[in-house]
């Protein structure tokens, strides 16, 4: 065999073997597509369950005890009270937010709505001023024609509160979901974290068991300081406006609750509605609500750093971006992704400085 002649069969071996590989990569990654495009409906469940199962795991643990070590009845117990918990609150809050709402479309009757005519100031307001009085004076004149001028512009954000109604509604029945394979997962708790612990070395040999067990402290130090208290303010909250006779106490309560898991705080509705009680209730009452209400809603700027500070050595900075770009970045599922990834990436950076420092 000439020399050519090698060099032509060696380039038709490796050429037969890239085109092999190549197919087989091409394989692996269309079944890898396809596997992920029948898991990915159910990665926000899978999230969730594993949040729940891990802020609950010490509840399960002592409940099991109690029981004298019968695990699957702890799990069922744990899992039923959790339904109960959430299901019940939310019901309430659904009910009050309807109530609320029949209330305001009872009140408000168009047909004897009126509007006061302009005044003729508003003609000289720079730009939009004589928009503004020719809109306003019919409005004052005949309200219906005015609301039917601007009917179509409106209809974009029916659309879109009518999307964020149906996402809540999906959410919720993800999360109800979620609950149930958590339950599923309380038994089985030791082995899956000593296969994920297993899994950790073998991509990082010296400190994955590290990561794994910070993960863990972070979704409990998130779900104590960030959906504790946040539950704890609205309970508290819808207590007191209950108590004082506030109209439209359940939604109020359900903005407390969403206002705080998303870090933005309650105080921002309470306060108006402590300023609101001054102009429409006694003295005495007023300043026994706002005794109460404004306590309530600072609550989380003294618990939230303290609980969430325990068992935690990374700094409460580093957490605090984590819920909130997390929130920001991938809605409620990244309240907790945000603070895991934070805290593992700082725990990896401080690690690598030490190694340098010390080499």
């Amino acid at each position: 065999m000439t020399d050519d002649q090698g060099d032509t069969s060696s380039r038709d071996q490796l050429t037969a073997t890239f085109i092999e590989v190549a197919i087989k990569l091409a394989a692996v990654a269309l079944l890898l597509y396809a596997a992920l495009v029948l898991v990915w409906p159910f990665v926000s469940i899978a999230i969730w369950s594993v949040v729940i199962a891990v802020a609950l795991y010490p509840a399960f643990e002592w409940t099991a005890r109690c029981l004298g070590g019968r695990r699957r009845l702890a799990a069922t117990v744990i899992t039923v009270a959790t339904l109960l918990i959430v299901v019940g609150p939310a019901t309430w809050l659904a009910l009050g937010l309807i109530d609320s709402v029949r209330l305001i479309v009872e009140r408000v009757d168009l047909s004897t709505l009126a509007l006061p005519h302009p005044p003729a100031s508003v003609k000289n307001w720079p730009l939009i001023g004589g928009q503004i009085y020719d809109y306003w004076d019919l409005a004052s004149i005949n309200l219906g024609a005015a609301l039917a001028k601007i009917a179509p512009s409106l209809k974009p954000l029916g659309g879109i509160l009518l999307g964020i109604a149906a996402n809540a509604g999906i959410a919720t029945v993800e999360f109800l979901a979620a609950i149930i394979v958590a339950g599923f997962l309380f038994a089985p708790a030791p082995a899956l974290v000593a296969a994920l612990k297993k899994f950790a070395r073998r991509l990082e040999s010296r400190r994955g068991e590290e990561f794994v067990k910070l993960a863990g402290a972070t979704i409990r130090a998130v779900s104590r300081g960030v959906v504790g208290i946040s539950a704890l303010q609205a309970i508290l909250a819808g207590l007191g406006l209950i108590v004082a006779g506030v109209p439209g106490a359940s939604l109020i309560t359900s903005t407390v609750l969403i206002l705080g898991i998303i870090q933005i705080g309650p105080i921002v509705v309470l306060l108006p509605v402590v300023i609101w009680a001054w102009f429409v209730m006694a003295p005495t009452t007023a300043i026994m609500f706002t005794a109460y209400m404004l306590p309530v809603g600072l609550l989380d700027v003294v618990l939230r750093p303290i609980v969430m500070g325990r068992g935690l050595r990374v700094p409460m900075l580093v957490i605090l971006i984590g819920v909130i770009g997390g929130t920001l970045a991938y809605g409620i599922t990244g309240l907790f992704l945000g603070p895991i990834v934070l805290a593992v990436m700082w725990r990896m950076g401080v690690a690598w400085i030490n190694e340098g420092e010390a080499g």
